[in-house]
């Protein structure tokens, strides 16, 4: 059986109706509140019919799952369900093939943190975890994540880390690739973000409202000061919905942008969009035309020139001059 996030709802909203000796369950009551967790869950969910339902109480019958003591009363024409005793349930039980196989997809996902500063407990927790519940541990790695360990300066993450959580503020010394010299800040951080392979932290100076990023490996060095912590009032989520990579243009606004994909990149935007607001406006023999709606800045242009040939910039007129004047700039080093 799939191992899925509907699945483990499916089975704690019928575990749930087992329990509950105050009323009876038919088919019709458990397939309701099935699909009334899922909805619940996501509103666009269209539920299951009753050939899952039936399903999904024969795998928690069965050995695979939590073998589950079930009653069945039947009442005329319909079967009413309930566990044997009153103080069964599956969160009671032992842990079982089903938790083990989603235990081991999270700890794939925590073996990503291992040797990353202030993430040594990683290390120690998935030891634990693979002890505790027989776990496999000599299988060979089955999935990979784009990071980089090499990274300048990567091992501030954990006090940058720390600064965030207990809310200190930094002075922080920061040194730009086109600046021989370094210049001090009083920060206050508030987020941490990677990007293309890059840490960033975001924060702010004291005298300014907008916020500002530092790339983890330009900082010379940080320490913190006995001030007064600005505390941040921002969603980040919220913040980089409509931006793409780290930085905010001061006083832009967003912008729809309309770009023209060739029929041979089209297949790519369709199935991993540029941006999370993509929508489709037209297609035909010459390229299959959507729009964006972000605010434009260095990384947006510079991911846009990484599709070379097969994207063209349609609108804004202005972004279109900019990736053309860049070009230019570029043909120059071939000339």
């Amino acid at each position: 059986m799939s191992i899925t996030k509907n699945a483990i709802i499916r089975y704690h909203a019928l575990d749930k109706c087992f329990s509950n000796f105050g009323r009876k369950f038919s088919n019709e009551d458990l397939l309701k509140a099935c699909n009334d967790a899922l909805f619940e869950y996501n509103f666009s969910n269209e539920g299951i019919k009753r050939r899952q339902l039936f399903e999904d109480i024969k795998f928690m019958e069965s050995s695979q799952g939590w073998e589950i003591p079930l009653q069945r009363n039947k009442e005329g024409r319909k079967v009413f369900y309930k566990y044997e005793t009153k103080d069964f349930s599956i969160n009671n039980q032992p842990i079982n093939d089903f938790e083990v196989e989603k235990l081991k997809s999270a700890l794939l996902v925590l073996s990503r943190f291992k040797g990353m500063p202030q993430f040594e407990w990683v290390n120690e927790l998935i030891l634990k975890l693979q002890q505790a519940f027989n776990l496999d541990s000599s299988r060979k790695e089955i999935i990979s994540f784009d990071a980089n360990e090499y990274l300048k300066n990567i091992h501030l993450i954990g006090d940058l880390f720390n600064a965030i959580i207990y809310q200190k503020v930094l002075v922080l010394e920061y040194q730009k690739f086109d600046n021989e010299t370094s210049k001090t800040f009083e920060f206050h951080p508030y987020y941490l973000k990677q990007y293309n392979n890059r840490w960033f932290i975001i924060g702010r100076f004291p005298k300014y409202e907008n916020l500002t990023h530092f790339a983890l490996d330009r900082i010379v060095q940080f320490k913190e000061m006995n001030a007064k912590y600005i505390i941040s009032t921002v969603d980040f989520n919220e913040y980089f919905e409509d931006i793409i990579g780290i930085s905010k243009p001061k006083n832009a606004t967003i912008e729809k942008v309309i770009l023209l994909a060739t029929n041979d990149l089209k297949p790519y935007i369709i199935t991993k969009p540029i941006h999370g607001s993509q929508k489709r406006i037209s297609e035909d023999e010459n390229g299959y035309l959507f729009s964006i709606n972000v605010f434009i800045n260095f990384e947006l242009e510079n991911l846009l020139l990484s599709y070379g040939e097969t994207l063209k910039i349609v609108e804004p007129k202005s972004l279109q001059e900019t990736i053309k004047n860049r070009l230019l700039k570029n043909l120059e080093n071939y000339l």
